[in-house]
């Protein structure tokens, strides 16, 4: 496999953590049925266009919008305000003395007129507009660390969420991987069976031109056709889990596959399996583990996020300052020209202290400490797991290489073992039940050795899945 290339594409998912790949799939009928694909090409429409990996990209936005949310409480406060209301003068002047009212008379004394200006307002506009316009602005000077732990708990989540979309992009490579591989397997088993067939065949042609000769019994030809018909099903077996795999492959791409599309998935895979060598040590394999799994680092960023916790809840037991000014303007309720203002400013601070809640903050400090220490439990946990896993999938994948080692020659000496029972069953010294022995060894053979290859590819990529190398770049790729 071009491994390298692989890898290439992967690191590209690394560098476009910050969204740059979402929503850029494209419909199966423009990519899948118009030509073939490889390996590097599935991976990269895989991550393109699987929905866990583009839920996680969503996930990280909304995570973004919740740190410049709990930012803001450290920024200025700014708000305007502004009314304006109509209310009737009846409604002002109820119970109130009227206002004064000055009329100029012959000799300058001033008294009260037949029309006084209260009357005349009250006749000519018995409604009296009232506005007000204040712009007030307010700063936190401190909360007992509650406004920073917010902000880092935050951040925190925010980055949890991008190694959670490591973690899914890593999976989904893995996956995208070994459902590749078994497209790759079950189009080898189609070839073997009907390699199988082929000869089955040539081996009832040949009995059958035996019998007609009369150098034969009819039995022999029996036989071919029953071993012939007995294989048949296995070629329909291996056909129909070709169907399948591919259809498991377009699925886990993200692809929807259109209406006209029917059992057989026109897809193409180019690549073929291979025993591409592949050294690691088994210390090495669980340092780099510890290194670049995000599951890891999500762990111990959850492990700094209950710690903030801790310090959030014993902010409670401390005061909370604010600064608070402003400016206002507003007309006089009881002048007949709304345009008459008063305006001003305003300053002060505000104070704030919870003497006593009922123990309610001390109950949120118990909780937030005991989630702390449960969360140095889980990254030592997560710790374990991941050593037990890279250990399980390097067994595993010595097994794998041991296997495919030991079955190098085994092909060769199966065609060699049909070849001499051939030859003897011609020239007599054999019968057809050798013939026949052999061609199924020979199927088992050529089975075995695809498996094989098939195992070690999957055991590799799982390998490489559990040290986290799938969008880390290696020296061993």
């Amino acid at each position: 496999m071009k491994k390298n290339a692989t890898v290439a594409a992967a690191l590209l998912v690394a560098g476009s953590l910050a969204l740059a790949l979402a929503g850029t799939g494209q419909p199966m009928s423009a990519v899948g049925t118009t030509r073939d694909i490889t390996l590097d090409e599935a991976v990269q429409m895989a991550v393109r266009q699987n929905p866990q990996i583009l839920t996680a990209e969503q996930e990280i936005r909304r995570t973004r919008g919740v740190v410049l949310e709990v930012e803001a409480q450290a920024l200025p406060q700014i708000t305007m305000g502004n009314e304006f209301a109509q209310e009737s003068k009846n409604l002002l002047l109820d119970g109130a003395p009227p206002p004064p009212s000055t009329t100029s008379g012959s000799g300058g004394s001033s008294g009260p007129a037949t029309g006084s200006s209260s009357g005349a307002l009250a006749t000519n506009n018995p409604m009296t507009q009232s506005w007000n316009v204040t712009v007030t602005a307010s700063q936190l000077i401190y909360s007992g660390g509650q406004v920073t732990a917010a902000i880092h708990i935050a951040k925190y989540t925010q980055d949890a969420t991008i190694y959670s979309l490591r973690d899914i992009v890593d999976t989904t490579i893995a996956n995208v991987r070994s459902e590749f591989y078994a497209v790759l397997l079950d189009r080898a088993i189609i070839q073997v069976q009907e390699q199988n067939i082929n000869l089955l065949g040539s081996q009832l042609k040949d009995q059958n031109n035996r019998f007609e000769a009369g150098t034969v019994p009819r039995f022999n030809v029996l036989q071919a056709e029953v071993a012939l018909a007995n294989e048949r099903p296995r070629l329909i077996q291996a056909r129909n889990s070709y169907r399948i795999s591919k259809n498991n492959l377009v699925n886990l791409l993200g692809f929807r596959l259109p209406p006209e599309v029917l059992q057989d998935v026109p897809m193409e895979l180019t690549d073929k399996l291979d025993a591409e060598p592949y050294e690691i040590e088994l210390p090495v394999a669980i340092a780099k583990a510890f290194e670049n799994r995000s599951e890891l680092a999500s762990a111990r960023k959850s492990q700094d996020l209950r710690k903030e916790g801790v310090i959030g809840a014993n902010s409670n037991y401390k005061p909370v300052v604010q600064l608070v000014g402003g400016y206002g303007a507003r007309n006089s309720e009881f002048d007949a020209d709304p345009g008459y203002t008063v305006h001003g400013v305003n300053a002060g601070a505000q104070f704030t202290w919870s003497i006593f809640d009922g123990f309610m903050t001390k109950g949120k400090v118990d909780e937030a400490k005991a989630q702390y220490q449960g969360s140095k439990v889980d990254v030592d946990n997560e710790v374990r797991s991941i050593e037990l896993e890279v250990r399980t999938d390097f067994s595993n994948f010595l097994e794998a290489r041991e296997t495919l080692e030991s079955q190098k020659k085994v092909q060769e000496e199966a065609e060699e073992a049909l070849r001499l029972a051939r030859a003897r069953n011609g020239a007599g010294a054999g019968t057809q039940l050798d013939v026949l022995s052999a061609e199924t060894s020979l199927t088992q053979a050529r089975s075995t050795q695809v498996q094989a290859l098939h195992d070690y590819d999957v055991a590799r990529a799982r390998l490489e899945r559990a040290m986290g190398v799938n969008i880390m770049q290696t020296s061993q790729k």
